[in-house]
């Protein structure tokens, strides 16, 4: 299985480096994951919704070129499906199953995805109610990986 992350913005806080780069390594051991991070736009405090529909725009054209043919597309979005870690997991088995070898994650900038990212999806994944900071959201998407990881091979993981 192929795993493609791609985000807005890179990860400023250390502890968040390293927390992704553990979920890297432990995921090796199950495929191939790459994370890309596209350029963020600065969000002007108490900016116009048209601003902000530009930025998104903007962020949205930089994910939308990483893109490939045959890649399954998840945007993570508050109005998105969720699902419990089981059932995450076997939707991905699914997927797999499905002929979907290479499935890649969209986390936007602070602002939200662009409809076009959107529209451009297979499906949208909500993973809380809640809002984390991106260099977290990018933490949890890895954790969940993993332990979907572990669960299809019949591993221990914390219920």
């Amino acid at each position: 299985m192929q795993y493609t992350i791609l985000c807005v913005g890179k990860l400023k806080e250390k502890f968040y480096t390293e927390a992704v780069n553990e979920f890297q390594k432990r995921l090796s051991r199950y495929g191939k994951l790459q994370i890309i991070e596209v350029a963020d736009e600065k969000t002007p405090e108490h900016a116009p919704e048209a601003v902000e529909q530009q930025i998104r725009k903007k962020e949205g054209e930089r994910l939308l070129k990483h893109i490939r043919e045959g890649m399954y597309v998840a945007a993570l979005d508050l109005r998105g499906r969720e699902y419990d870690s089981v059932a995450f997991s076997r939707h991905l088995a699914d997927k797999m199953v499905q002929g979907n070898s290479h499935i890649a994650f969209v986390i936007g900038g602070s602002l939200g995805l662009h409809d076009m990212v959107l529209q451009r999806a297979e499906e949208s994944v909500c993973f809380s109610k809640m809002t984390f900071p991106h260099g977290l959201m990018r933490v949890i998407l890895l954790e969940q990986l993993y332990r979907a990881c572990r669960i299809q091979n019949g591993e221990p993981y914390h219920k």
